[in-house]
Order: structure tokens, then sequence, then C-alpha cells
């Protein structure tokens, strides 16, 4: 949310660099995930297969977050140590990022069989994640982004390190918390001598392996198509609350915090039922859609007009479109990993073995590879529509403002309609998985599980 704001308009690093910066960091995390992702379907450990890369990632991920938003003086006004700083930084995070969310992903695949219960477990998982990823910055918007003296401090360097402090403690508390929570799983893995160990033949047969199932190739589609308007609107939401909106940092603190606790609490009663009346890949259309809905009713009623100009009401339809979005990008997450964690039991079946990490460090790396578009596209949009570093909200030309909006809906809309497209190719059904579990169980009677 604030790198790229930080690093273009505080810092002026051009946006371009910057988005390529940050795209080059996605791609090189994407390459890592398929790794870790085999490393970790096939480690034999007095710990289990996931708890060591869970444990022994919290440390230094927490100090990713004070190194990237503390570079030293002296590279400021040197454009290619800074980005090279930008890229170390952006590499460590997303490195450590990769080595505790895909193990801690396969866990949550293997704690229960149930097509209900995963969608629960991956419910709570989505739902803690999605609730920091908000709270911590608009905690950061009140405490230390906002006015002082009449100064914007999002627009004040000095701040950003202390931004940089709170990050890294957030993520220490959490991780220890998951850590500790993690603990009743990690238990000793089987020795088991048919499965050699990583190496790169092994992790391209695991990479292709996942590859023969349908309908994982389908939920690939989507996940590229999703992550393109996901990577977009990231990185240009708080650049289009700043100045096209021109809220200032406590408005957009309440924006990203109150609207996503209420979604979160939301998606907590709601679950179950939708859950329990529809199928799980009738649901991920219905939140595709109610995303396509939700992004076409608040700007172009904004730029033809028809808003009232009144600050109350503006706010008001900023925080009912944040809450109509978060509700639906919280369904979409939290059914997709489901389907994926249904997806494995289809492939043990198929093949013989379990790769729970597998496939979700492949949907990650083609995730990330697709959400690279996002800080590139930004990025440049930036350098495109004359968003100068220093500008301050309401210094920017109207063509600028609205080229901006142009910016988001190019980068947005048509990708999530190529998401639908494929979505609705998906039919995984309950009747499907639980004859599929009753094959395998059968199947575990006979011989043990790889």
């Amino acid at each position: 949310m604030f790198v790229l704001l930080y690093y273009t308009q505080v810092l002026g690093l051009s946006g371009t660099i910057t988005g390529i910066v940050m795209s080059t960091a996605l791609i090189a995390d994407g390459i890592t995930d398929p790794l870790v992702g085999s490393w970790s379907d096939r480690l034999r450990s007095r710990y289990g297969r996931r708890y060591p890369f869970i444990a022994l990632s919290v440390l230094p991920l927490g100090l990713g977050f004070i190194g990237l938003f503390t570079p030293p003086d002296i590279l400021i006004d040197k454009p290619i140590w800074l980005a090279a700083w930008l890229l170390l930084w952006t590499l460590w995070i997303r490195t450590f990022l990769t080595t505790f969310s895909i193990p801690h992903l396969a866990l949550s695949a293997e704690i229960t069989s149930d097509y209900q219960e995963r969608s629960s477990i991956m419910g709570a998982r989505m739902k803690f994640a999605f609730l920091f990823s908000v709270v911590t910055p608009a905690i950061g918007l009140v405490w230390i982004f906002s006015s002082n003296d009449g100064v914007d401090g999002r627009f004040v360097s000095s701040n950003y390190p202390l931004y940089g402090l709170l990050s890294c403690i957030a993520v220490w508390i959490m991780g220890a918390a998951a850590t500790w929570g993690a603990k009743p799983f990690a238990r000793p893995t089987p020795a088991n001598t048919d499965r050699p160990g990583t190496n790169f033949k092994t992790l391209t047969q695991d990479l292709m392996r996942t590859l023969t199932n349908l309908s994982f190739r389908n939920m690939l589609y989507y996940e590229i198509a999703a992550m393109v308007a996901w990577g977009t609107i990231s990185t240009l939401n708080m650049l289009a609350w700043t100045y096209y909106w021109e809220f200032s940092a406590t408005e957009i603190s309440l924006i990203l915090s109150i609207p996503s606790l209420i979604a979160i609490v939301l998606v907590m009663f709601t679950l179950g039922p939708l859950s329990d009346r529809f199928q799980k890949h009738h649901l991920l259309q219905y939140a595709l859609i109610g995303l396509i809905l939700d992004l076409l009713w608040m700007y172009p009623m904004k730029m033809m007009g028809l808003m009232p100009d009144n600050a109350n009401l503006i706010f008001a339809a900023n925080f009912v479109f944040m809450m109509i979005f978060m509700y639906c990008y919280l369904i979409r997450a939290i059914t997709s990993y489901s389907i994926i964690s249904d997806i494995t039991d289809e492939h043990e079946l198929d093949h013989g073995v379990r790769q729970e990490a597998g496939f979700f460090a492949v949907l990650n790396f083609i995730a990330k590879f697709a959400s690279v578009f996002g800080p590139i596209y930004a990025g440049i949009a930036l350098d495109v529509i004359g968003l100068k570093t220093g500008m301050l909200p309401g210094e920017v030309p109207l063509a600028t403002q609205n080229g901006l909006v142009y910016a988001m809906g190019v980068g947005i809309l048509p990708a999530l309609l190529v998401a639908v497209y494929f979505v609705l190719r998906i039919n995984l059904d309950k009747a499907r998985v639980e004859d599929i579990q009753a094959k395998l169980k059968a199947r575990q009677q006979e011989q043990p599980l790889l």
C-alpha cells in the first residue's frame, strides 16, 4: 500500500523504475514458490513437513520491513542505488513470506478433508490475514502519518522508518501466534524411501504433475486474471484516495479499517450458510461478479457529475465501496484456496501422491507472475498521466486525476471479466469430492500414503 507512494512521491524515484523493481522482485519470488512447495512436501523432520518452515521464517520476515522503509540517506539522491535497496528488501520480504505462507497454506489443507470445514479453516486464515493487512496501515495512518502543523505526514520521509518498525512488530507478534498455533500439527514425518529429496528433476516432475489436472489449470487461468486486477488496484488505490478523492490520512485510515472489519464480521456469519447453500465454484462466480459490479458505480458517478459535491456523502460512498470490495474479495480468496484443497484429493486419487504445498506453490507462482503487471502498469501510468513527485492533494490537475481513474479501470475490469470466464469452466462439486475421498479412504486401508 505504501511502497509506491513512498519511493515515488516522497523519495523521488521514477514511477517506471519503482514499478519495474517491484515486479522484478515478484518474478524472483514466484520462482521460489515451487521450490519451497516441493521441498515442504518432501521434507522429513521430527517436526513434520510444514512446521520448520513456519517457525524459521518469522524473525527475518519482520526485519525485512525495517530495511524496506529505512533506506540510508546517502542513497536518496542516487536513483540506481535507491532502486537496488528497494529490490534487496523487497526480495528479502517476499522470500521469507514464501517460506512461511506456502507451508502454512498446505497445513490448512491437511487439517481436515471435510468439504465445508476446509472453507471454514481457509476462512479463518484469510480473515486474520486481511484483518492485519488493513489494520496495520490504518494504525500507521492515524499514529504515524497524520498531519502535524499543516504538514501531511504521508509526505514526510522521517515517518516511514517508524512504520517499518510497526510492521515488523505486527509480523513478530502474529507470526509467533501462528507458530504456536501450528505446533500441535508438527508431527514427525514418517520415513519413506520411495520419494527422493528435492532437486531440479523432482521439482520439475512435481510442477508438471499438478498441471495435468484440468480443474487446476482452469483455476490457474482464473487466478492469473484475478491477480492482474488485484496487482493494479492494490498499487493504485492509495494514490486514488490521496489525489482523486483527496482524503486525509485519518479518513483513509477509517476507510481501510472499519469497512474491512465489517466485511470480516459479515464473512464470519455468512460463509457457513453460503457454503451450505452453494457449491464452491458457484460461490466463486458470485464473488467475482460482485467485485465487478462494485467497481462500476462510484467512479463513473463521480466522473459524470452524478455524485453530490458533499464530503460526507463522498466519504460514505467510499466506505460502502470498500466494504463490498473486501467482502467479495475475502469470499473469492477463501473459496479459491478451499477448491485447491479439494483438487489435492483429486490429484492424490489420480497419482497416489499428496502435494498440497506443490499445488499452492504453483498457484502462488502463477499469481505472482500475473501480479507483476500491477506494479509495472501502475508505475508507467503515473509517469504517463503526469503525477509528479512532490504534488500534494488539491494541486493535481483534473486531467491527471481522471487519468488515474482510467488507468485503474483499464487495469482491473477486463481482467476480472476474463477471470469470470474461466471460473465458469470449473465444476468440482461436493458430491464429486466426497466420492473421491471415499475412494481414497478405501485405498489407504490397502496401502500406505506416499
